[in-house]
Parts: C-alpha cells; structure tokens; sequence
C-alpha cells in the first residue's frame, strides 16, 4: 500500500525518445533515489521492468484505445488483469461517468477487486464520481481526469477545489494529480487534503520541461 508522499509517473510516449521499459526503469529508480514515495507506470513492459528495479509501490494503468468509447486508462478487466499480472501493486482504472466497454465504472472497481483482489485506484473528473468510486470500494480516489473530460472544471493547474472536497467528503485516501509544475502546487495539495501527490510531465518529460523554458527565450529584434 501507499504511504503519504510524492508519487512519480514513470511514462512515455511512443514518440517520446524516452520510450521504452528500459529507459522507464532507469526513470523509476532516479524517482526513488530522489525521495519518491511510489510510482505510476503504463503498460504490462514497462511495469514489469519497473518492477525488476525498485520495491516503491507501483501504481499500474495500461492505456489502450477501444473502439465506441473515450475511456482508456485501463479500461476492463483483461486490462487489469495485464497491469496485475506484470507485477503492479494497485491498479488505476478510470472511474469516470463515461460510458465502459464492460458496465460502469463501479462494475469495474468491483471486478477487479473480486477477481484480481488488488487495490483499485480510481482517476475521477468530478465530485460525484469520486463518492460513487468510494461506494464501489476503491482503495484511493485520485483527481487524475479533473479538466481532461468535456464535463469537468477546466483550468492551468491542478484541481485543489475538487480535491479539498473529496477529501472532506469520503474517508478513503485521495490522491492528486493532474497539472503540477512546481513544489508549492505540491504543498498547496497537502494542505488541501491530500494523501499523496503524483506529478509526471514536469518531472519525468524533458522534451515538455525543455519547451516550457524555451518559450521564455526573447526573439532577437529584426
């Protein structure tokens, strides 16, 4: 299980030059050796390369794209299943309201508890979504889709309003994540109410870091 801290997501892209489970696995233990209390990771390969180089917890979604519907973090049971079986600790599924290829976001919850008796960490948009993820017997409720579904609040940074609310409403960890570039948004979140903090891009993507500083540069006057 998690304990309270900073949760580093260990992802990238296949146009990433960092892709690949190597590459993530030399990632996670940089995370660990930087006082890392967890790690995020996608895909069945790269958790399981992880998983060789680090005893942080690991919190393991596979996103996969199906046909008919927007949902992707781990989006059934098989998918669950695949992120378990590669050596995840828990396991991330999205809990939105959004229509799933096997029920609701609660039959899922409830599946993967049931059949793959893990943890379930469930990435919610809305308030709603995170009492209805709780009542189905997630283990952590995360802000992870707050501003990422056409329905919920939109904004620059991380969704502290959402999460204050989880945190008062329900009794299980909340965790968030979302939108967080520095260590004062960090801080800002534990004082809201959180468990634990999960930051990728402004960590782990140097391709993004590297943009953001670079739009600071001035153009040279013609």
């Amino acid at each position: 299980m998690l304990t309270r801290g900073l949760i580093v997501s260990c992802q990238a892209r296949p146009d990433n030059p960092l892709h690949g489970p190597e590459i993530m696995a030399a990632m996670a233990r940089a995370a660990e050796q930087g006082g890392a209390a967890g790690i995020r990771a996608n895909e069945p390969d790269d958790i399981a390369s992880i998983r060789q180089s680090t005893a942080l917890p690991i919190i393991g979604i596979y996103k996969r794209e199906i046909a008919g519907f927007a949902t992707c973090i781990t989006p059934d049971l098989a998918s669950a299943r695949a992120v378990a079986e590669a050596g995840a600790d828990i396991v991330a599924v999205d809990a939105t309201a959004r229509p799933h290829p096997e029920g609701s976001a609660s039959d899922l919850i409830r599946a993967v508890k049931r059949e793959l008796r893990v943890p379930v960490f469930a990435d919610v948009s809305k308030f709603d979504e995170g009492i209805e993820a709780a009542r189905a017997g997630a283990d952590y409720v995360a802000t992870t889709l707050a501003g990422y579904t056409a329905d919920s609040a939109q904004g620059d940074g991380p969704d502290l309003e959402l999460l204050a609310a989880l945190a008062r409403a329900i009794d299980v960890p909340v965790v968030a994540e979302g939108r967080f570039w520095t260590p004062l948004e960090v801080e800002q979140a534990f004082e809201f109410g959180a468990f634990a903090v999960v930051v990728g891009t402004a960590i782990t993507n140097p391709r993004e870091i590297t943009r953001r500083f670079a739009a600071a540069v001035p153009e040279e006057d013609s």
